[in-house]
């Protein structure tokens, strides 16, 4: 019984958030609504159970157990709680020191990992099949100097120190064919995806909910 209830109510949502396609109503919104309502609070009672109880509480219980070095956790919460003086306008500036703290720890993440994934391996990726040219194939190799003349010319487009004219400026030309390419296949597996996506509702719809298939 619970299930069906539950497939009524997938398909309805379904059905009211399809209802889009042919303008503006209140089913969309109400569908819409629900869906951000729902997701806020599946996120804070997230945040709660394994953000501030093993963070925060259970620290916290520790420290007045005896173990005083797990006091430091008061730092950071008190850094969280500036958070919430953005709705106290007289201490709204507050806000400013744990915005900060975010940023900064966040760029120091996200470069060093965004060197690595995407400028290190990317090198690598493109010049370790020139050392194994005596193991591969005529395709293999024909597939590495294409991909190398694919780096070389992409990024000669993306340099403007020098005017594209001349011999930098065919290259770049180049460059952009295999931009276009590119984004061209990123657009075509983004369309796959939402296709899918479709697909599993429909078949939601005609299997699970109306029994036609």
């Amino acid at each position: 019984m619970i299930e069906q209830i539950g497939i009524w109510v997938a398909a309805l949502l379904t059905l009211c958030v399809y209802s889009f396609l042919y303008k503006d109503n209140p089913f969309y919104k109400v569908a819409e609504h629900l869906f951000v309502g729902v997701s806020a609070g599946y996120g804070i009672v997230l945040t709660y159970y394994q953000g501030f109880i093993p963070y925060v509480w259970e620290p916290l219980k520790k420290a007045y157990g005896g173990q005083y070095a797990e006091f430091v956790v008061i730092i950071p919460s008190l850094i969280g709680i500036l958070f919430f003086t953005r709705f106290i306008p007289r201490y709204s500036w507050l806000v400013r020191y744990p915005i900060v703290f975010l940023f900064g720890i966040g760029m120091g993440i996200s470069i060093p990992l965004s060197l690595q994934g995407f400028i290190f391996r990317q090198m690598h990726g493109t010049l370790s099949p020139f050392g194994l040219f005596s193991q591969k194939g005529a395709f293999d190799i024909f597939n590495a100097v294409l991909m190398l003349i694919g780096v070389v010319c992409t990024l000669t487009y993306f340099f403007f120190s020098v005017e594209h004219r001349g011999p930098v400026g065919i290259i770049s030309k180049i460059g952009i064919i295999f931009l276009m390419i590119g984004f061209g296949s990123a657009f075509g597996n983004t369309v796959m995806g939402r296709v899918a996506l479709l697909i599993e509702r429909f078949d939601f719809l005609l299997t699970k909910w109306l029994h036609i298939l």
